[in-house]
């Protein structure tokens, strides 16, 4: 079957991926899956997903979130924390992205979203995921995104939150058995994970598929003027990946 025909078979949840700066491939993924007019009941994402999948059921489509993206300049989220560093464990205070977030989503809540809306973060206490699908949108992403050491932890609804993708890699925590899942997996290459580390596995269960797109360019706070083109060749690859046939549950392809 091609991925084109399993997507329209039945009612989906588009998983997005934690992968470092890997909201623009993400978004690439989102346009064409828009003009393809293959649209997610609901979205879950860690990390950099948390951004798209939450921009995308705030009500962003995905031309406003392409524009957004390739707009992004470090200065609209660089906000060093000075002497706090330390005492706050991240370089920076994260008030920026913050008012970014609150700047671009049409909506505050998960409540108020055109689709439902699932986010991984890591809770410092308890070493544990923990899903928010409920209540403020904002300080929900924020904790998604939190990556440890460059953003400042947050505490909110009684924890004190990281990055999702420490222990939810491929987001799925918010997902129920059962549920028919496209999965974008953005393949790691950070020297601190091992090439076997089962975090960075793509995930197998049943009625999941896997889109894994290989040799994207790889961004990064100092490398923004990448991003363009890991969309772009996200967008086409995406195009491409909807007519061929699924294989060991995943369409897997270059860029």
């Amino acid at each position: 079957m091609k991925l084109l025909d399993w997507l329209k078979a039945e009612p989906f949840t588009l998983t997005f991926s934690s992968g470092f700066f890997g909201f623009y491939a993400h978004g690439g993924v989102m346009q064409a899956l828009e003009e393809a007019q293959t649209l997610p009941q609901k979205l879950t994402g860690a990390s950099s997903g948390a951004i798209i999948s939450s921009c995308w059921a705030a009500g962003l489509n995905a031309k406003e979130n392409k524009q957004m993206l390739f707009d992004l300049t470090r200065e609209d989220f660089w906000d060093p924390a000075g002497f706090k560093v330390f005492s706050g464990m991240g370089l920076l205070k994260g008030e920026k992205f913050r008012q970014l977030l609150d700047y671009h989503l049409p909506v505050k809540t998960f409540e108020q979203c055109r689709a439902k809306l699932a986010l991984s973060a890591y809770d410092m206490w308890t070493k544990q995921t923990v899903v928010f699908d409920k209540g403020e949108l904002i300080p929900a992403i924020y904790a998604s995104c939190a990556i440890p050491v460059m953003f400042q932890p947050i505490e909110y609804q009684g924890y004190k939150l990281l990055d999702g993708g420490i222990k939810d890699r491929p987001a799925l925590a918010g997902t129920q058995n059962g549920e028919c899942i496209f999965y974008h997996h953005i393949a790691s290459k950070s020297p601190w994970r091992k090439a076997d580390s089962p975090s960075i596995q793509i995930p197998k269960r049943d009625n999941l598929i896997s889109l894994v797109i290989y040799d994207l360019p790889r961004c990064g706070p100092t490398k923004l003027q990448l991003g363009p083109s890991a969309y772009e060749k996200a967008y086409q690859a995406t195009l491409r990946a909807l007519d061929r046939p699924i294989e060991d549950g995943m369409v897997a392809l270059a860029c």
